[in-house]
């Protein structure tokens, strides 16, 4: 089967020239659909901010955001109205970083963190980075629509918990949360005191006629406590070059920030700040552009699901390229990522990671080209032609 799936490898050209575990990790003969890393190249002005800064051997340390705070700022004011202060903006490694370093300030002896699975698998690994504990509040789902508990997390702050870790928008979902939704956890969060710290990595790729609110602004508005942390990572391709903003969203939090050791701001890559700074504020019409093809190859997939896979749902984001798909409807089990990799020769993510709600499911990388959808689908259905055979499911619209 490789000569065979070698010759209808759309992604070959991409896997000579690239050394990413996106590439390397799994045999030349299995499509690489996991990490969620574009297969695009970057855009134009960044490479050139890049080779520029090696150019003039600009590699050394840093010890804060300089000219990348007032250009996120910028950024923010433009494509979503958040005034921001420049002077609440602080750097890290990544967003990782930024939310390990931010818990480890505001629970120092330890304590509970809130989050709501199906969630970005490492979100359980950076609790216990910093040496706290877990309580799950899974999101809510009903015929598609996902929401976030807030019952449940009213119940959970009120036991509690010091911290809840959003996503927003939450992967591997795709939902953007609504203002509503983010003003009444704005307003238990200032109730209970719990300061929420907001991975918005995502928002950037907010697909057109969705409205992305950031949950900084509106926090400081009912008097909650709050933490953006965010990056040019997903949305221009970057994750590699290791950079990300912390913004404080209120001046209680600001003084905490402040906190943050030097080693927070020196181990960000100058490579990460110079290429953060050239995204927001000379590569839009790129994000534009690369939004535009993931929600061309979103629409795309839907239709060759139902068209060759019926027994699988597709929950389609709204923001973001990456796909939540429900293979219960093939029978393949609690970890479907297993045999597809091993029987289709595609490379998806398991959803275990994402928390229990995960089984049965995987996260598939909409950020290709479409003949690579085409032939990871067609993959899957010629190994597994009974799916197409009396499946009867909803599919979400």
């Amino acid at each position: 089967m490789g000569d065979h799936i070698d010759d209808q490898d759309p992604t070959s050209h991409i896997r000579a020239a690239r050394t990413s575990i996106k590439w390397t990790r799994y045999a030349p003969d299995v499509l690489p659909l996991f990490v969620a890393e574009m297969d695009h190249g970057i855009a134009p002005d960044i490479e050139e901010a890049l080779v520029a800064r090696v150019r003039s051997s600009d590699l050394g340390y840093l010890d804060g955001p300089g000219p990348l705070a007032p250009a996120f700022a910028q950024f923010a004011r433009d494509r979503w109205g958040w005034a921001l202060d420049p002077g609440r903006v602080h750097i890290a490694t990544d967003v990782s970083v930024g939310i390990v370093e931010t818990i480890r300030l505001a629970l120092p002896d330890a304590g509970r963190v809130a989050i709501c699975p199906p969630v970005y698998p490492p979100f359980f690994e950076l609790v216990e980075e910093a040496r706290c504990q877990v309580a799950e509040v899974p999101l809510l789902e009903k015929w598609g629509v996902w929401s976030l508990d807030l019952e449940g997390l009213e119940r959970t702050f009120a036991d509690g918990v010091g911290v809840f870790l959003l996503c927003n928008p939450h992967n591997p979902v795709g939902l953007v949360h609504s203002r509503e939704t983010l003003e009444a956890l704005a307003d238990l969060a200032a109730n209970y005191d719990v300061l929420v710290i907001s991975d918005e990595i995502h928002g950037p790729l907010t697909h057109p006629g969705v409205v992305f609110e950031p949950f900084a602004p509106i926090a400081e508005s009912r008097g909650a406590r709050s933490v953006v942390v965010t990056s040019a990572s997903k949305g221009w391709n970057l994750a590699g070059v290791k950079c990300s903003v912390v913004v404080a969203g209120d001046d209680r939090t600001a003084a905490l920030l402040e906190m943050f050791t030097d080693e927070v701001a020196c181990r960000t890559s100058i490579l990460g700040l110079h290429a953060n700074i050239a995204a927001f504020t000379l590569a839009t019409g790129w994000l534009d552009d690369a939004i535009a093809k993931i929600v061309a190859n979103d629409r795309l997939l839907a239709q060759l699901i139902a068209d060759q896979l019926p027994g699988v749902v597709y929950h389609r984001p709204k923001a973001g390229y990456l796909a939540w798909l429900d293979f219960r409807g093939l029978g393949l089990g609690e970890d479907p990522a297993v045999p597809l990799r091993e029987h289709a020769y595609v490379a998806l993510n398991s959803g275990l990671g994402f928390g229990a709600e995960g089984r049965g499911f995987a996260r598939l990388n909409l950020a290709c080209s479409p003949d690579t959808l085409r032939e990871a689908v067609a993959r899957i259905a010629a190994a597994y032609p009974s799916s197409m055979q009396g499946a009867l499911v909803w599919h979400v619209a």
